[in-house]
């Protein structure tokens, strides 16, 4: 009963703050905000992919046999592909409801800064809400899957997910801002789908707990998705700037964030083993 409360803290906590600060992150003026979101991305970036490689994809392959291997990396695979495949159809319903333009020059990202909210209609934010519930939802059931075969992975799991989930909730507040929703809406509805991730998480919880041997395949499910995350949707906004002093600020965030979450997955590791 104490690993379906961790799930439930950690699930919420992690749901509830990220919208909370991309709330607060908005209020900034736009100067600072634009001036502040690549650091937030880069480090999002080290985040994502720390978690992927160093938690997500041994742990999946220390849970199945040899045999299993090539098994285990298809899905890797076919997660990779099959979130390729998802982000078509979410381009198709922005450029359906809202502005594609954004999207002509490969130059979108999570913080929606050039023109998808631009003009957007009130169904557009209604969608973005919905969009963001069920995104949230399968957050919940990776972190519970992570949770279910490891404590320590799964508190890295979620700190990893809340560290993407900012950008991306900044961009959220932005399209409701411009559909016409009011601040108060805006932060009540957001906060509202992100609860969703605590029922990903519980049914996870209750579903997946006596399914042992599907756990390592989850697992890399969410590998492939901060894989994917990072390297389609997130390393290409920092491209924009190429600048030897951007530069080296993006890697040494990157680097931060690569470190952060080994640290924190190797301390926890050693707490639990001690």
């Amino acid at each position: 009963m104490h690993l379906l409360i961790y799930i439930i803290i950690f699930t919420a906590v992690g749901g509830v703050l990220s919208v909370l600060a991309a709330g607060i992150f908005l209020l900034l003026p736009d100067a600072q905000r634009n001036a502040v979101l690549p650091h937030g991305i880069s480090f999002a970036i080290g985040a994502l992919l720390a978690v992927a490689f160093w938690g997500l994809i041994p742990e999946a392959f220390e849970a199945v046999k040899p045999e299993q291997f090539q098994t285990l990396s298809g899905t890797i695979l076919v997660g990779i592909l099959g979130f390729f495949v998802l982000e078509k159809l979410l381009v198709w319903r922005h450029c359906h409801f809202g502005d594609c333009a954004a999207y002509d020059d490969n130059d979108h990202d999570h913080s929606h800064e050039h023109g998808h909210h631009h003009g957007v209609s009130k169904s557009a934010g209604a969608l973005i809400i919905i969009g963001d519930g069920i995104h949230n939802f399968v957050d919940g059931v990776l972190i519970g899957a992570a949770f279910l075969t490891d404590v320590q992975l799964g508190i890295v799991t979620s700190l990893a997910v809340a560290a993407h989930e900012i950008p991306q909730e900044v961009g959220d507040f932005a399209i409701l801002l411009e559909s016409g929703y009011s601040k108060s809406k805006a932060l009540f509805y957001n906060i509202l789908a992100s609860l969703t991730t605590v029922i990903g998480g519980v049914l996870a919880y209750f579903s997946l707990a006596d399914l042992h041997a599907s756990l390592p395949y989850f697992l890399a499910l969410a590998a492939s998705s901060f894989i994917y995350i990072a390297v389609a949707d997130l390393i290409p906004s920092l491209h924009k700037k190429t600048d030897t002093k951007t530069s080296l600020q993006q890697i040494a965030l990157i680097t931060a964030g690569v470190l952060l979450i080994c640290t924190l997955h190797d301390i926890a590791h050693h707490v639990d083993v001690g």
